[in-house]
């Protein structure tokens, strides 16, 4: 019995999840799994319409630092996963890319962006989670709190060009990633600081975006593997 389970694996199974570990690797897998499991244990418990106290306790103690100053610094910020700015970011980038003939890493970029926008719609259609409502707000936000759109998108929109650059300026990738690290983590920050989204908002925005940018770069690792 355990030969044929071993047989069948070696020939039906590893040849199909060979790539995809070769391509993402080890760490990277386990990461996935990892956030997965986070992700299943935050939406059953939104699904259940449990509080989370550390939510609450986590963005009055946070609150206890605002000041006029690090408000606009905070609105400025936030602006990066607005809308209207993420639109342009996308709109340019894609015209970048097709302008430098990378036809293929438009398209994928194209793919991560849109399905980044289906995944946070319908997610927050999902579980219609209520945003927080624990001090006047200097700004107004009408859709559902869960997940943080600034936070999933931020992560696929910054994480999937900071990817596309490191690869075509590869002595430059350290400062790359550590700059799109920097503005994704401070757009979450702006968002909890503002108190427009609750703490658990942010990690599944963070978690989901991770699993779809991680998708998305791999499929065109994969892609790029079968032309080589």
């Amino acid at each position: 019995m355990l030969r044929e389970i071993a047989n069948f694996w070696l020939r039906y199974i590893h040849p199909r999840l060979a790539p995809l570990i070769g391509t993402i690797g080890i760490f990277g897998l386990a990461s996935c799994l990892l956030i997965l499991f986070v992700l299943a244990e935050l939406f059953e418990e939104v699904l259940e319409r449990e509080a989370f106290a550390f939510d609450t306790h986590f963005l009055l103690w946070l609150h206890q630092f605002a000041n006029p100053t690090l408000d606009n610094v905070m609105l400025a910020i936030t602006n990066l996963g607005n809308p209207s700015v993420v639109v342009l970011v996308v709109v340019v980038s894609l015209a970048l890319l097709c302008w430098r003939r990378y036809l293929q890493e438009a398209r994928i970029f194209a793919i991560a962006c849109l399905g980044a926008f289906i995944l946070n719609t319908g997610l927050k259609l999902l579980f219609t989670k209520p945003r927080p409502q624990l001090w006047p707000q200097l700004i107004t936000e009408t859709s559902f709190s869960f997940p943080s759109g600034h936070a999933l998108g931020s992560l696929v929109l910054y994480g999937m060009l900071a990817y596309l650059l490191a690869i075509h300026y590869s002595r430059l990738s350290q400062f790359i990633y550590s700059l799109a690290i920097m503005a994704i983590a401070a757009i979450g920050i702006s968002r909890l600081y503002l108190g427009v989204h609750w703490p658990t908002d942010i990690i599944a925005g963070y978690g989901v975006g991770f699993l779809w940018l991680t998708m998305c770069i791999t499929m065109l690792k994969l892609q790029q593997l079968r032309q080589n």
